[in-house]
Order: C-alpha cells, then sequence, then structure tokens
C-alpha cells in the first residue's frame, strides 16, 4: 500500500505543474514576459563525486534517481548517507543529490549545523568550498572524511539569459526576493545564477522558509 501525501505536497505539485505549463505558453507567445517565478525551499542535502560515491556505495554502484527536481536534468536520489560531525553528532538519512559532480559537499541549513555541531557555517554559493568545515560520511560499502565541504547554501535564482535580460540582471548580480503572506519579509541578498538551461526558480534553505510561511503564501516576487 503506497503512502498518501500530505496537503502541502499536493499543493506544491500541482503549482509546479502550472507555472511549467504557463511558462510554456509564454514562451509559445514570445510576448518578452518572464516565465512564473517559481520558489522552492532546498532541504538539506549533499552532492558527491564519482570517486567518492563510488567509496560509500562501492566500485560500479550507479546513482539511482528517486524524484525529478524543478531544474531539468536535476534529481533526487535514492541512496541516502549519514554525516558525522564534531563531537560525533549524526545527521541520518542525508539524500544525495544528482547528477554527480566534480566537487563533493553538504548544504545545511543553519539549524541543521547546530545539530550537527557546527556553529560557525559559512554561507557559500554551491562549488565554493575552500575553507569550509568538513566531517565524516557513512554510506554502506565505506566512510569517507571530507576535509572541507560543509556550507550553508546562499540563497539564489536560477534564470535563463531571456529571464536575466527581462530582470535586467546579469551572472553574479544581486536581488532581491520578497514574499508576500501572513510572514510576508524581503530577503536581500539573492545572488543571480544565469545559464541556457536554467528554469526561473529562487532557492532559500529550511530555515528561510519556515521564517517566511513560504509553504502558505502566493505572492512571490524578484526585485532589482
Amino acid at each position: 500500500m503506497t503512502g498518501s501525501l500530505d496537503r502541502a505536497a499536493v499543493e506544491r505539485i500541482v503549482r509546479e505543474l502550472v507555472t511549467e505549463r504557463l511558462g510554456k505558453q509564454a514562451r509559445a507567445r514570445g510576448d518578452g514576459q518572464p516565465s512564473p517565478l517559481v520558489v522552492n525551499a532546498s532541504a538539506r542535502h549533499m552532492h558527491l563525486s564519482q570517486p567518492d560515491f563510488e567509496k560509500l556505495f562501492g566500485a560500479g554502484a550507479k546513482l539511482t534517481p528517486m524524484r525529478a527536481l524543478y531544474q531539468e536534468g536535476q534529481f533526487a536520489a535514492e541512496q541516502t548517507v549519514t554525516l558525522v560531525g564534531p563531537r560525533r553528532r549524526l545527521i541520518s538519512n542525508l539524500r544525495i543529490l544528482g547528477p554527480l559532480r566534480n566537487r563533493t559537499q553538504v548544504e545545511l541549513a543553519f539549524t541543521d549545523a547546530i545539530t550537527l555541531g557546527i556553529d560557525d557555517i559559512p554561507i557559500r554559493l554551491s562549488g565554493d568550498i575552500q575553507g569550509t568545515p568538513g566531517g565524516y560520511v557513512m554510506g554502506p560499502a565505506g566512510m569517507l572524511e571530507m576535509e572541507e565541504g560543509i556550507i550553508r547554501a546562499a540563497m539564489h535564482v536560477h534564470m535563463s539569459p531571456a529571464d536575466s535580460e527581462y530582470y535586467g540582471v546579469k551572472h553574479g548580480d544581486i536581488m532581491r526576493l520578497r514574499v508576500g503572506g501572513a510572514a510576508a519579509m524581503t530577503f536581500d541578498k539573492v545572488l543571480v545564477r544565469v545559464d541556457p538551461k536554467f528554469r526561473l526558480e529562487a532557492h532559500m534553505d529550511t530555515d528561510e522558509a519556515n521564517a517566511c510561511g513560504l509553504h502558505l503564501t502566493k505572492e512571490v516576487a524578484l526585485v532589482k
């Protein structure tokens, strides 16, 4: 018997399907409007290089997709690991996201880092891991020692060149994200990431999403 989805999950799936259809319609019209903005909370997760993946899951192991993410080609994998931090504190069932990358890193929210025993986790863009904290990762086939790579991901927005032209920004610029609703607030440092493959989507961590009541709001806007 399969488990039932909660209301929040159903609403998220419906919202993504609607925004995808609207985005395709807008691009088909060629009306110069941006794709509909989607804002998603990114739960703690791990990215792995091929060598590190095989250390944890065995030589020749393959990363198995579980569900697709909003960005094309990205997915949450079936595989999870256990992250060991200072003072032997653990985070279990840490999800791996695919596809595999050139460098291994872990992305946590601040409360996750406190649970792990890291009080000074730096805020970095994905891939910028030099000088960041490390830890140990346990998988079914072995253990990985990370000398660095544990970060709190900086809030950012993915967009295509057409959307960046509409907003008048370029890769590396900073925008503001306004989130409405009962816990309305504006985030002032949203880093712009531009690529032809990207769909218009802002990412925040679970602490930020809970603070602004993201799961309840229908009002979001990017401001240059």
